[in-house]
């Protein structure tokens, strides 16, 4: 499988730092490093060196205002009623889903298919297992992860490799808002 690439919204450090702090007391889970995470505004996929150059000149005509965003709360999704990600909430924004549905645009014009799942915002923690302890008293614990507002003036493209520990997300380009 070659690189997959991804356009996601970087949380600064401070913020990076209040989930890293969250991240124990669950057995089994598998905890994300700092590199990772992100909150996703467009997964695009396996992608060849032309369709990534452009999505590159698409993007670059993404033009949006700074606005803020704050962490809210914490969850899960599961499937087939088994969970299989450990989430911290995003609170909702306006401009965010501007940008978002600016960013989808840019994919479709640089010849990628429309996005048809749902958007979630969410900043991805942990991935779980058949073998992650039950999750309640964590969820509980960490209900009241929240955070101040942190300002957003970019987005990264990011490309992602498979590797023996995990996926390693590589920024390809940082786009600065007008």
């Amino acid at each position: 499988m070659g690189p997959r690439f991804f356009i996601a919204i970087r949380p600064p450090g401070e913020i990076r730092d209040q989930l890293i702090d969250r991240m124990e007391a669950l057995d089994g889970a598998r905890w994300q490093d700092d590199d990772q995470l992100h909150l996703t505004l467009r997964f695009v996929g396996e992608a060849d060196p032309r369709q990534v150059d452009d999505l590159m000149a698409a993007l670059q005509s993404v033009s949006a205002p700074p606005f803020a965003l704050a962490l809210d709360g914490v969850g899960h999704f599961e499937r087939k009623g088994v969970p299989h990600t450990l989430w911290a909430g995003v609170t909702q924004s306006e401009p965010l889903m501007v940008l978002r549905n600016r960013v989808e645009r840019a994919c479709r014009r640089a010849g990628f298919p429309a996005e048809t799942r749902k958007f979630a915002l969410h900043i991805t923690i942990a991935r779980l297992n058949r073998s992650t302890a039950p999750l309640e008293d964590w969820l509980a614990q960490s209900a009241d992860c929240r955070s101040d507002p942190w300002p957003v003036d970019s987005f990264v493209l990011y490309e992602s490799r498979l590797d023996p520990g995990g996926s390693i997300y590589e920024p390809i380009m940082r786009y600065r808002f007008a």
